[in-house]
């Protein structure tokens, strides 16, 4: 794994990049990253940088994501066109390869997948998607303290608690909804065997 510039650079760049809340909330994600990767035996560094580096591209407005993706190539569906913030995986995954000089393909996909998350997640894809909703600047979830205890006891059982809460969620809110996240919730609904939640 490399990458081209060290943590603290990393770290300085995305702070002149986010607004002060969006930095308090990545430095959060970059430290329970690392903290799930103790609990459950992972590459601290590769955890790391994948938290670290989950937001990068959060800052880009509706209409620059969607020309990034337009101008690199990266495929759009229905729901990003409506709602373009759920590109910024897509494109944070780009600027960490292209700014940030990152070429691990595990890296790059935990931040593709950490909005949306997806079937069958890599170690590192759960740990940060998990890391992004129970980091500690977050406080309006409901079940938040359940959510990060079970997260250090099961984190396939944690990612399948946020998804159900992420659906519930977007459909009272009737907000649009990506099909990735409806797959992945019915892949760990299969996964853990609850038959009676569908």
């Amino acid at each position: 794994m490399n990458t081209s510039m060290d943590v603290v650079e990393i770290q300085n760049h995305l702070k002149k990049k986010q607004s002060e809340r969006r930095f308090i909330h990545t430095i959060g994600v970059q430290y329970t990253s690392m903290c799930l990767a103790m609990k459950y035996s992972y590459d601290l560094k590769k955890a790391e940088l994948a938290g670290l580096l989950h937001d990068c591209a959060k800052y880009l407005d509706a209409d620059k994501l969607l020309k990034t993706c337009h101008k690199n190539n990266i495929e759009i569906t229905q729901v990003e066109q409506k709602s373009p913030y759920l590109l910024h995986g897509k494109v944070g995954a780009l600027f960490a390869k292209k700014k940030y000089g990152i070429d691990d393909e595990e890296i790059l996909s935990a931040i593709r997948y950490h909005t949306t998350g997806k079937p069958d997640m890599t170690m590192l894809e759960k740990i940060v998607f998990v890391a992004d909703y129970i980091e500690p600047s977050r406080n309006s979830a409901p079940n938040l303290e359940d959510l990060r205890k079970l997260s250090f006891e099961n984190i396939d059982e944690a990612v399948y608690a946020i998804l159900k809460q992420t659906l519930f969620y977007l459909k009272k809110k009737n907000q649009n909804i990506d099909q990735h996240t409806v797959v992945t919730c019915n892949f760990y609904r299969d996964l853990l065997g609850r038959k009676d939640d569908e």
